[in-house]
């Protein structure tokens, strides 16, 4: 597909089929765009949790439990399940970890430059941190960037996709021992094959957006 078919296939699927599942080969390219996406200043602020077993979709279907109970199926049918979590903080020790990492990649060909890149880093943290005071939603901000490209990315793969907010982060958080370890939950994205019965396919449902005219200004 090229990207207008690709951008007019994809939708958000709200019936899985139970039958088909992902191939191996393809959950290896998934997790590889989950950690390729790009972030700011390349903080990487996320972990993610990735539930491909019954036992594991149980798990992550407890964030499901009461008010958001309309999304169970849409995790318990689907062929795999990722969490997007998101950094809760991020210290000068986690960004040598992210320098010392580029540096042993090859990213930097001296001292300087690497000390530059860790000046550039505590910078930008800094102004989030103390200036506009939105440090935790900045680094929201770089999870929804990586959202935002695996769901291309998936569709780009034949995948279907249901990104959903409505899950109770509290208990995800609970069940995965997530802020102990530093982390908090914001997103659970469900992946599979559409079923036949789903009335939001765009085969049924055609994509509907506001013209390219109210929202894109050429200058």
């Amino acid at each position: 597909m090229n990207l207008k078919e690709t951008l007019n296939w994809r939708y958000t699927t709200k019936e899985f089929d139970t039958t088909k599942k992902i191939s191996e080969s393809d959950m290896s390219q998934v997790k590889n765009l989950l950690r390729m996406s790009p972030s700011s200043v390349n903080l990487q602020p996320w972990h993610f949790i990735v539930a491909e077993t019954t036992e594991g979709k149980a798990r992550m279907a407890k964030g499901t439990k009461g008010f958001f109970h309309f999304n169970e199926p849409k995790i318990t049918n689907a062929s795999a399940v990722v969490l997007f979590c998101s950094k809760i903080d991020a210290d000068e020790d986690y960004f040598k970890h992210i320098a010392d990492i580029d540096d042993k990649n090859g990213r930097f060909p001296n001292e300087d430059i690497k000390n530059g890149f860790l000046g550039a880093v505590k910078t930008f943290a800094d102004i989030h941190k103390y200036d506009l005071k939105d440090y935790q939603h900045w680094m929201e901000k770089q999870v929804y960037l990586n959202i935002g490209s695996f769901l291309l990315g998936v569709a780009s793969l034949g995948i279907d996709a249901t990104p959903m907010e409505g899950v109770d982060v509290k208990a995800l958080d609970e069940e995965f021992g997530l802020r102990a370890k530093g982390f908090t939950s914001l997103v659970a994205v469900s992946l599979g094959y559409r079923a036949e019965s789903d009335f939001n396919s765009t085969e049924k449902t055609p994509k509907s957006r506001l013209p390219q005219s109210e929202i894109i200004t050429v200058i």
